[in-house]
């Protein structure tokens, strides 16, 4: 094993440290991007093109095909669900609301949840469809 003296230079440089850096890095990186996509699981259906609908307070309506209603992910009732819109459309006269209805869910809930949001005045409404296969 060669001896260091005082007088030469170091030949190498030590990137250990770096590397350690860029493995933190990258975890990090890659546990913010599969946190950020979080919601029901429904069955959409598809259409031919859908637009985005891209608002920042958006308020998002899942219909489940078991036709359970979620508020943003929470579950509600019908009731809970016009009284918390009532709400949030008093905050903020133009709310945007998108209403995700699996396929196999009855039309009939789909269309409950729009009388509601008709009742409501809430007319900045998008539904969720699935890109077709095209």
């Amino acid at each position: 094993m060669k001896v260091q003296e005082d007088n030469e230079p170091f030949d190498d440089i030590n990137i250990t440290p770096m590397l350690d850096l860029a493995y933190v890095l990258l975890i990090i990186f890659i546990i913010m991007t599969t946190a950020s996509v979080q919601g029901i699981k429904v069955n959409l259906p598809q259409a031919s093109k859908s637009p985005a609908l891209a608002k920042p307070k958006t308020k998002a309506i899942t219909i489940a095909e078991d036709g359970r209603i979620y508020l943003d992910t929470y579950p509600v009732t019908f009731a809970e669900l016009e009284t918390r819109l009532r709400a949030y459309s008093a905050e903020t006269p133009d709310l945007p609301v998108i209403i995700k209805g699996d396929a196999k869910v009855q039309y009939e809930k789909v269309i409950d949840v729009m009388d509601l949001l008709g009742r409501l005045d809430i007319t900045h409404l998008g539904l969720v469809t699935q890109k077709s296969a095209k």
